[in-house]
């Protein structure tokens, strides 16, 4: 691009991981500098009511927040329902997508699947999905590697399933909204 980008604006995407923040620079990183969002880590959706009442969401002031496993009745959405209702209205909008790790959100071909595998409840998923894939799970470092790999494979939108593009583009949409 040679369009410059623009000063960050008040309003703010926040995303619940390194992961999820990474995924979403790879893929709109430009066009986020170019409408001046920034994109922040909430290091998990346990703090959202906390991180809204530091912020100060107001009018001008937006705050769209990307929430992993966003599923009816989950802990994940009553957290997400309290955090809005706390906020003064039309200041917050809080979507999620169906996946239990946004690394499900990276179409499975893209690292030679036909579809992700399945990891029984109680195995911690990043792991379980490593070992299913025959890669290296001992440690966190294996964690990131596979990580870097799967990111690596992106290339564009078309490498994200649709269901993350929509939320992700929403959440744009709202920010940048005069």
């Amino acid at each position: 691009h040679d369009a410059r980008a623009r000063v960050a604006r008040a309003s703010r995407i926040w995303v619940e991981g390194k992961h999820d923040a990474e995924l979403v620079e790879k893929v709109w990183g430009d066009d986020l500098r170019l409408e001046g969002v920034v994109v922040e880590l909430l290091d998990g959706v346990d703090n959202l009511t906390d991180a809204l009442r530091d912020f100060g969401p107001g009018p001008g002031r937006r705050v769209g927040v990307l929430v992993d496993h966003l599923v009816a009745g989950s802990k994940e959405s009553r957290i997400a329902a309290e955090a809005t209702r706390s906020a003064p209205a039309g200041s917050v909008l809080v979507l999620g997508h169906p996946y239990v790790d946004v690394w499900q959100a990276v179409r499975p071909e893209r690292i030679g699947l036909q579809a992700w595998p399945t990891i029984e409840r109680g195995t911690e998923w990043k792991h379980g999905i490593l070992r299913e894939l025959g890669w290296p799970a001992a440690e966190q470092a294996d964690v990131a590697r596979a990580w870097q790999r799967i990111l690596r494979s992106v290339r564009s939108y078309a490498d994200l399933e649709p269901t993350l593009l929509g939320r992700v583009e929403e959440l744009i949409d709202f920010v940048t909204a005069p």
